[in-house]
């Protein structure tokens, strides 16, 4: 858990995009851990796409391709943007946090790989949760 928490605080703690979770702080003090996110209105995505949103969601079509483009351009930066490069590695619905006009912030950088730019991004173990 150590190893994760230092992960994420190096991974977020140098993200300035208007497409990912900011870190505000942190705190870990003896066993305890805990990461202070900026506050995100609108929840996450799945609970829109998968859960009990009423007979007409707010997700229009036009919605929902700024929240698609929105991630891709947040993810783009991770990879191409940072140095050394992030690789987010569990990329769903439930990490797609939505704020107030529906901007999406990609968050969860738990299991984020840092690669150097020497490093290849092709990997051959399987790591992360699944769903």
């Amino acid at each position: 858990a150590e190893k994760e928490f230092k992960v994420e605080v190096e991974a977020i703690g140098r993200v300035r995009h208007k497409n990912l979770v900011r870190l505000l702080g942190y705190c870990a003090e003896g066993a305890h851990r805990m990461l202070v996110y900026e506050y995100v209105d609108n929840g996450n995505l799945e609970q829109w796409l998968h859960g009990d949103v009423g007979p007409c969601s707010p997700l229009t079509w036009e919605i929902r391709m700024n929240i698609v483009l929105g991630t891709a351009k947040g993810l783009t930066y991770l990879h191409e943007g940072l140095e050394p490069k992030v690789v987010h590695r569990d990329i769903k619905s439930s990490n797609i946090l939505l704020d107030k006009q529906w901007n999406p912030k990609v968050s969860d950088f738990g299991l984020a790989k840092l690669l150097g730019s020497e490093r290849s991004y092709v990997t051959t173990r399987v790591m992360g949760t699944f769903g």
